[in-house]
């Protein structure tokens, strides 16, 4: 039987992995040239200006009500500033003491036939003072929970319903 040697692993042929696999001599580096010698080499970017230091931006002091109950922030358009949610919708009922059914209208788009769709979503809402009736247009806001399904409170009063 014939044994070929291969020049794989531990060979000890002497080869370079540049050299290639077959065993091909390593090639030799290209002799610079007078004309690559005169080039320039690369530059470093200039570093970037350094950037103005950022103003300190004073915080609005918040305004505190007359009674100095609370102090509230405000908006640039003075409205009162808060993270929860408000509604707009119409009092469905008011049946119950110090609760306000409000039914909210939004249009939600179809998924597949990409028609937009009129979504309606009831929540109760808590009203103090009993001041809504049926069919007022009422402004909620998100709150803790009162009860077993009431988390919204009135917040204001939009339009009264038409009276006949």
């Amino acid at each position: 039987m014939s044994e070929r040697k291969s020049p794989g692993k531990g060979s000890g042929a002497g080869q370079s992995k540049a050299a290639g696999a077959k065993g091909a001599p390593a090639k030799a580096a290209p002799k610079a040239t007078p004309a690559a010698a005169a080039a320039p080499a690369k530059v470093a970017p200039k570093p970037a200006a350094p950037k103005p230091a950022a103003k300190p931006v004073a915080p609005k002091p918040p305004v505190v009500a007359a009674d100095g109950s609370a102090a509230v922030a405000l908006d640039a358009s003075g409205r009162k500033q808060s993270f929860k949610r408000t509604l707009i919708g119409r009092v469905k009922s008011d049946k119950m003491n110090k609760t306000i059914v409000v039914e909210v209208i939004r249009s939600k788009r179809d998924p597949v036939y990409k028609k937009y769709v009129r979504v309606r979503k009831t929540y109760k809402a808590h009203d103090e003072e009993n001041t809504c009736r049926i069919g007022d247009r009422v402004e909620i806001i998100e709150h803790r929970p009162l009860s077993k399904l009431k988390r919204w409170k009135l917040l204001n009063l939009v339009e009264r319903a038409v009276q006949e």
